[in-house]
């Protein structure tokens, strides 16, 4: 099984590095000097990893052929694969492949029925559930512990508790700074008018 490990950005100085987007929860494992990486563009690849070191917070790699800013910068946006077992899971046992939680089945904690989880958004900040419901909408749920309570693979289901409005936006509680503040205006020059 194929799975993406992480995005190619822009080149890093002269000497054919990239700075890289991670995919995945195991870097050290997957984007070791020596990995041999699919790539989506399947043509930009085989491409083998030949060093990989932190530079500012950022992954920076360098692969076997790519020697300059020029053949570095036409990898931009280029997807990096790499084969899996199926069976093989995280080391945590708090993470998860993607794989293995495309198709659950999403319930709140009483079992009601939310949808089935369709697509798997990663975002810098955290993970995104895509839930296609039964009348054929989705509603997006943060993969956040407060939220998801339970990842079930025997029972294939994800059980959450969401805050109100996540589901059914009827539901949802509208609180913002700028009523706060014109509420404390209105209250502001009703004194001042009784003060007068």
């Amino acid at each position: 099984m194929q799975l993406v490990v992480a995005r190619i950005g822009r080149a890093h100085g002269i000497k054919g590095e990239v700075t890289v987007e991670v995919r995945t929860d195991e870097p050290e494992l997957r984007l070791a000097p020596g990995a041999v990486l699919a790539t989506e563009p399947a043509t930009a690849g085989p491409l083998t990893i030949e060093t990989g070191r932190v530079h500012s917070g950022r992954l920076l790699l360098r692969f076997e052929g790519v020697k300059d800013r020029t053949a570095a910068e036409a990898l931009r946006n280029t997807l990096l694969i790499a084969d899996v077992d199926p069976a093989e899971l995280p080391e945590d046992p708090e993470e998860f492949y993607d794989h293995q939680l495309m198709d659950l089945d999403v319930v709140l904690a009483d079992g009601t029925e939310i949808g089935r989880i369709t697509e798997i958004t990663h975002l810098p900040s955290q993970d995104l559930f895509i839930v296609e419901r039964p009348d054929g909408s989705e509603v997006m749920i943060p993969f956040v512990e407060e939220i998801v309570t339970e990842i079930d693979l025997e029972e294939q289901r994800a059980v959450i508790t969401p805050p109100p409005g996540l589901i059914d936006e009827s539901e949802a509680v509208v609180a913002s700074a700028r009523d706060e503040a014109s509420d404390s205006a209105a209250e502001g020059s009703a004194s001042k008018g009784e003060d007068a």
